[in-house]
């Protein structure tokens, strides 16, 4: 009897639930030691468990467009490493944030380690964390106007970070000089090392308990039942083919800029082909192949059953084939960096759209389609340097049965707003307005949930505010009926009271006294608004919530 037939079945459950809540800690352990606000308080980094073989076999309930990305990333950092006969060592850990290998953008910073059963090579245990500056020609690292990958930051090929379990001191140099914080760059990086460190503990203390086979066993276990269960959930779905198309805004805010996939279900497989989407551009829109297959895994798990454990079992009966040198496929060294924050959510917003045309009745209206980045740094009153990120929320679409939420990260991020308190105690910054976006929801038998307002005042200094944003000219589209939601806005204040509108895309200084005010899109609402629960528009009132016009 083989060890595959012969696997008690409590065993490898207890096994793969085990990575799966180890994936949880090492998030935790990132979390508590990091220091920028960006990661201890907005939860911008997620963590993942792989075998020998590269396959994902565990991951937190982080960031979709970090964790659909993170296999690819890390399959291709370790080909890249074996091609120079560089493998990772017992003890090593290597750091990596070319978006061309790991697959996201160059603030996403991400550290692998190679776990070791004494002497054989037993899985992988990796992170990946937003880091709030990594150069480049504007504080935060995503100049709107940036015409390649280097206007973006330090570009770090795979570069060795611990060796011999003692951290590389010239490494952490390296990053620390090509960074405007370097202080909060040293700390995020050892909190990274000890969430890889709380990964490599925990799985080798199921190999230890169980030994190795039967964790490789239950490991091939896992993986086959979240192929089985992808199956299944794809066999519920209508066979057909589908096409659908969405746009975004360029650097004018016109929406020229187009996103076509054509979607096809056959059986238990999905063949996803993004012929005729708009070709790379020389702004930082465009998205590495990596962020286009997180959006898809994303919007078909949302779609057909979240329950599945994700691992690259649950990838196998989904293609994806997406041009090369097109916007969801640049070729180096094309800029990226809104690639990962923006596009991302409107691949989402595409494969969701052409999914409802497959399966109607399943897929929320539009959200508000936008992950609003706000980047703002310079020189404070007494010299020294300083630079700040956040995403902030929108509204979600309404859903077939239910009202859309408001001001809510949604789709591809998963993190937080900054608090307040965070903010004010740790930049030269006020936070001067923090409600509901008046007016924006989208109104339907279920309404969409409303977006954000936030203000940032400048309290000393200088400094140099990026915005990143989409949603300002093409309003969130309703379903059934539904209307849409309220496009976003952003107005610059000066100190002296005057007020303009800037664009979704922009860089701008601020002197002491200036505010940025952020305004993030509603979500479309759901259903004929004259078939609303009087009741429902009763509480909105209550609430002031005001509907889009």
């Amino acid at each position: 009897m083989t060890l595959a037939a012969g696997l008690d079945p409590i065993t490898a459950e207890l096994v793969a639930s085990a990575l799966v809540y180890a994936s949880e800690e090492m998030g935790i352990a990132v979390r508590d030691a990091a220091y920028s606000p960006n990661i201890k308080e907005r939860l911008d980094h997620s963590c993942a468990l792989f075998d020998a073989r590269g396959r994902l076999v565990a991951q937190a309930e982080h960031i979709p467009v970090h964790l659909g990305s993170l296999p690819w990333g890390l399959r291709r950092t370790i080909a890249w490493l074996v091609e120079r006969e560089r493998p990772i060592a017992r003890g090593e850990m290597i750091v990596v944030n070319d978006p061309y290998l790991s697959g996201t953008h160059l603030n996403d910073v991400t550290v692998i380690r190679a776990i070791y059963h004494g002497a054989r090579h037993v899985g992988y245990a990796a992170n990946k964390a937003h880091h709030t500056d990594v150069g480049g020609s504007v504080p935060g690292s995503m100049p709107p106007d940036a015409r390649d990958l280097f206007a973006e930051g330090a570009v770090f090929s795979p570069t060795v970070l611990v060796r011999d379990d003692r951290v590389v001191d010239e490494t952490v140099d390296l990053l620390r000089a090509n960074s405007r914080t370097p202080e909060a760059r040293a700390g995020d990086l050892r909190a990274q090392i000890a969430g890889n460190n709380v990964g490599e503990r925990r799985f080798l203390e199921l190999v230890d308990r169980y030994g190795i086979d039967v964790v490789e066993a239950s490991l091939d276990k896992a993986l086959a039942d979240g192929e089985r269960r992808t199956r299944a959930a794809l066999r519920a779905l209508p066979d057909g083919t589908v096409e659908h198309q969405d746009v975004m805004e360029d650097e004018r805010g016109e929406p020229t800029i187009v996103l076509r996939v054509r979607l096809e279900k056959r059986g238990d497989t999905l063949a996803l082909d993004y012929a005729g989407t708009s070709a790379q551009r020389t702004m930082p829109l465009n998205a590495v192949y990596g962020v286009t297959l997180s959006g898809v895994y994303y919007a078909v798990r949302a779609v057909t059953d979240p329950r599945i454990p994700m691992n690259d079992g649950s990838f196998a009966p989904i293609t994806v084939h997406v041009p090369e040198g097109t916007l969801l496929n640049p070729r180096r060294p094309a800029p990226v960096s809104a690639g990962n924050v923006e596009t991302s959510m409107r691949n989402a917003d595409l494969v969701l759209g052409a999914l409802a045309k497959l399966a109607p009745g399943r897929v929320p209206a539009q959200s508000g389609g936008s992950m609003n980045n706000v980047m703002i740094g310079g020189l404070d009153g007494e010299g020294r340097s300083w630079a700040f990120y956040e995403t902030n929320g929108c509204g979600m679409g309404a859903r077939p049965s239910a009202d859309g939420i408001d001001g809510i990260h949604v789709h591809m991020t998963n993190t937080l707003n900054t608090p307040i308190e965070a903010i004010e105690r740790q930049m030269p910054m006020l936070i001067t307005a923090y409600e509901f976006a008046e007016g924006s929801a989208g109104d339907g038998r279920f309404r969409g949930g409303s977006g954000l307002v936030r203000a940032f005042q400048l309290r000393d200094g200088t400094a140099t505010a990026s915005l990143l944003a989409e949603r300002h000219a093409v309003r969130p589209h309703g379903t059934g009926g539904g209307k849409d939601g309220a496009t976003g806005a952003h107005v610059m204040v000066k100190g002296g009271g005057g007020l303009s509108d800037l664009p979704a895309k922009t860089s701008v200084a601020m002197e002491p006294g200036d505010a940025i005010i952020v305004r993030t899109a509603g979500g479309g609402g759901y259903g004929d608004p004259a078939l609303r629960d009087p009741a429902a528009r009763e509480r909105d009132r209550a609430d002031g919530i005001g509907l889009a016009e």
